[in-house]
């Protein structure tokens, strides 16, 4: 059977779709496909029919003995290149558009500015095309991190290359940041730097266009560092600015960080009575968008606050307080109502601190930045402070609050709380109510818990909104319907316990978890513990030895374990689990405590319900 088809562009089609030169493809076997072209006409000669795939498959003989077989059409819309022209198959077998790019042409994807991912080396700054192939991304390979421009590449390369970080809180970037706080200056503000991975790293640590000092830390270890005191932050008068008022820590490895506001509770016979620590967020999990999570004023002169630090110069960052944010202590650019437009240049530092309220006699003061909403045109940092509050309001002893806010992208609708342990001294520990609050980011939020908790409120009217279970020893789930912000405040000493004070940790999404740790807990305190939440089936060990598993929570599926510390060493832990698990870690001092989240991935996680 002979049969013709005319194929108009079948000879650009055949190139563009993989097929051979069709001046080649002919043959003078007999049955075999036969391709012959003039300047009006293509035909094709062949012995069976097309195949239901579309491919035209010729069954003889062919002069070398082997089958010869047509490429399928192109489907309809396919976009191809023919060098800098771009052109679109119409699905039968010729062309309904063609193009000749300005720029490039890339397979696929059409006319483009540049080729997407390709690169170029201009010195120390990687000249890489976006993903979208409008434009290009500038980066800084940082030799001070270990990281160089590859010429073959055109980016930057090395363990803190950004291609090789993801979102959580190991990074090689970091900026410490000294808040208001009432301590003596005698005590000191101090990183901890935990090294994760198989290699030293060479840690380094500016202020502005100062090197404060230069640190080696060991695979697998530990490192304290303490540094000045950031006079400026650490009082707590009026909101301001302090340019270059951040430190900020740089390895060759990714590591994690931690702040301690002061490290040491007690020098000789002196206690600090206002401690606490923070996991700090490294710049590549950074974001342009939080909500605060702090107090309200204490006795008419001790403000709650927030600290916004910038890694970009030009930063700007907009302040939208709450409906109880709106009592500030003016400054820096932020007015009285708690408003303002602020430009932040690298390692700049805002600080903005609350009013006096007033209020009700005997009451809790109303000024409140909690809620207030920071939004930035780049990605900053953002840590809630306090001066020094008691918890409740009327209950001693008054404690420095501080805790790194996790961006807006981070949170999620699901969290799990747990009441730390307390432990007087020479006793055994138990439980001990803590305060819980939670911060809406959408208006019409509500609130349910697991195992259900009797009173506790269950909706937030409006963005920024927050409520307070008071005190509870309970430990639950909370799902919310939108994202929402969630805080634990430890009770002050005269609540029960005799150790201990007012302390403050940020709760970990669910989806946050990971499956292992490196954390510090400081070795001077009286007792240090960590809280484990994961599932009932999990096998987590600490420092190599596996611990009981964990006490069910309602019917949520997972539990809690509670493990006290070792001073023993210089305080370094290990946790590894079989799935994936949260930690917080907190500790005891006459008058002092401490409590952060131990670690958490940084993932984006969609504002959906599931």
């Amino acid at each position: 059977m002979r049969f013709e088809i005319a194929l108009p562009s079948v000879l650009v089609l055949l190139a563009a779709c993989g097929g051979d030169d069709p001046a080649s493809s002919a043959s003078d076997g007999t049955g075999v496909t036969t391709v012959t072209a003039t300047e009006s006409t293509t035909s094709t000669t062949q012995s069976t029919a097309p195949t239901t795939s579309g491919v035209v498959t010729d069954t003889g003989t062919s002069t070398g003995g082997a089958d010869t077989t047509i490429p399928p059409i192109c489907p309809d819309g396919t976009i191809v290149c023919e060098g800098n022209v771009k052109k679109v198959c119409d699905g039968m077998g010729g062309f309904f558009e063609e193009t000749l790019c300005d720029d490039v042409c890339v397979e696929g994807l059409g006319c483009l500015l540049c080729n997407p991912g390709e690169g170029v080396c201009d010195g120390d700054v990687a000249h890489v095309c976006n993903d979208a192939g409008d434009g290009y991304v500038d980066t800084y390979c940082d030799e001070v991190q270990g990281v160089t421009c590859d010429p073959d590449s055109g980016h930057c390369v090395g363990a803190c290359a950004p291609a090789n970080l993801g979102t959580s809180y190991i990074g090689c970037d970091y900026y410490p940041t000294v808040t208001t706080n009432r301590v003596d200056n005698i005590y000191h503000f101090a990183v901890v730097v935990s090294n994760t991975t198989d290699e030293s790293a060479h840690v380094t640590i500016t202020r502005g266009a100062m090197t404060v000092t230069e640190a080696d830390v060991p695979s697998q270890s530990v490192e304290v560092i303490t540094l000045p005191w950031v006079a400026e932050l650490k009082d707590y008068w009026d909101s301001k600015v302090v340019p270059d008022g951040a430190y900020r820590v740089r390895s060759t490895q990714p590591i994690t960080l931690y702040q301690y506001s002061p490290l040491e509770y007690v020098i000789g016979d002196e206690y600090s009575m206002t401690n606490d620590a923070s996991l700090l967020v490294p710049v590549n999990a950074w974001s342009a968008d939080y909500w605060v999570a702090i107090r309200n004023t204490h006795g008419g002169w001790n403000p709650g606050g927030y600290a916004v630090v910038a890694s970009q110069d030009g930063t700007q960052v907009t302040v939208t307080p709450s409906a109880t944010g709106k009592i500030v202590n003016p400054g820096g650019g932020i007015a009285a109502d708690g408003t303002g437009v602020v430009t932040l240049d690298e390692g700049d530092v805002l600080q903005v601190l609350s009013g006096h309220g007033g209020g009700e006699p005997g009451m809790p003061d109303i000024a409140d930045l909690t809620g207030t909403h920071v939004t930035a045109d780049k990605p900053v940092h953002v840590i809630a402070t306090h001066f020094c509050t008691y918890i409740p309001f009327d209950v001693e002893a008054c404690d420095h609050l501080e805790e790194s806010m996790l961006p807006y992208e981070s949170l999620a609708r699901e969290y799990l709380v747990t009441t730390p342990f307390v432990k007087p001294l020479n006793q055994e520990p138990f439980i001990k109510p803590r305060m819980v609050r939670v911060i809406a980011t959408e208006a019409g939020t509500t609130i349910s818990y697991e195992p259900p908790q009797d009173g506790a409120p269950t909706t937030l009217a409006n963005p920024g909104d927050y409520f307070e279970i008071a005190a509870t020893d309970k430990d639950f789930m909370i799902t919310a319907s939108a994202k929402v912000v969630v805080a634990e405040y430890m009770q002050g000493q005269q609540a029960g316990g005799m150790t201990g004070d007012p302390a403050m940790t940020i709760a970990v999404p669910l989806k946050q978890y990971r499956t292992n740790y490196l954390f510090h807990a400081p070795v001077n305190y009286e007792s240090s513990f960590v809280n484990v939440t994961a599932p009932v089936g999990a096998n987590i060990t600490l420092d190599g030895m596996p611990l009981p598993a964990p006490t069910p929570i309602g019917n949520t599926g997972y539990g809690v374990i509670r493990a006290q510390l070792s001073n023993a060493g210089d305080g370094t832990h290990a946790l590894t689990g079989d799935q994936e698990f949260g930690i917080q870690v907190y500790g005891y001092g006459q008058y002092t405590s401490y409590w952060y989240p131990g670690g958490a991935d940084l993932k984006f996680i969609p504002n959906i319900p599931e």
